[in-house]
């Protein structure tokens, strides 16, 4: 990865603090963050590490590390912190600020996942698995490699399972206040 890169402009540390209030130096390392992570054995920096690079400036290292795509914003990390700091929060700007600076996920299919989840939000203003199942399966590739060597059926009895158990819907729920959620996307653009 080459520095230039990720150009000052789109992203800068004393920025997370000022503008989003997310006060990452309040940070003293007792690692609550990391202990109580559901998702750490997949991670390359644990929670504690990205805050402790945030606070020392490292922008490319934090950028470009896997832990900010496999965060899952379950807020675990931020409830456990004694001093407030939104770690959950960090993550999902540091995410924004690569996308910003054209920093892809090194994982294939992280990229498709992240674009398909929040377009399902955009449309419907929360998560439908079943289009987002799909959507994320047409866009990384997954359904046809799965149609071909024939393991979608295992897909196919799991959704099953699901929908007996009351975990999946075959139609979407609506919600109140989907214009407003647009609204958050629109800022954006």
């Amino acid at each position: 990865m080459r520095s230039d890169l990720i150009g000052e402009a789109a992203f800068s540390f004393p920025e997370v603090e000022r503008m989003l209030s997310l006060k990452t130096s309040a940070c003293y390392q007792c690692k609550r963050c990391t202990n109580g992570c559901p998702v750490t054995f997949a991670m390359d920096l644990y929670p504690d590490q990205v805050i402790r690079r945030v606070n020392l400036g490292q922008v490319e290292r934090v950028l470009t590390c896997n832990t900010i795509w496999i965060c899952s914003a379950c807020e675990t990390c931020t409830t456990r912190c004694p001093n407030e700091v939104d770690i959950a929060g960090v993550m999902d700007y540091l995410k924004e600020a690569a996308i910003q600076s054209g920093v892809r996920p090194a994982q294939k299919g992280t990229w498709a996942f992240h674009k398909t989840f929040l377009r399902e939000i955009e449309k419907r203003g929360r998560v439908f698995e079943g289009a987002l199942m799909q959507r994320y399966m047409i866009h990384s590739g997954d359904l046809f490699r799965k149609l071909g060597d024939g393991s979608i059926l295992e897909d196919v009895i799991l959704g099953l399972k699901m929908f007996k158990r009351g975990r999946m819907r075959l139609w979407p729920q609506g919600i109140r206040g989907k214009k407003e959620v647009r609204g958050f996307f629109e800022k954006k653009r």
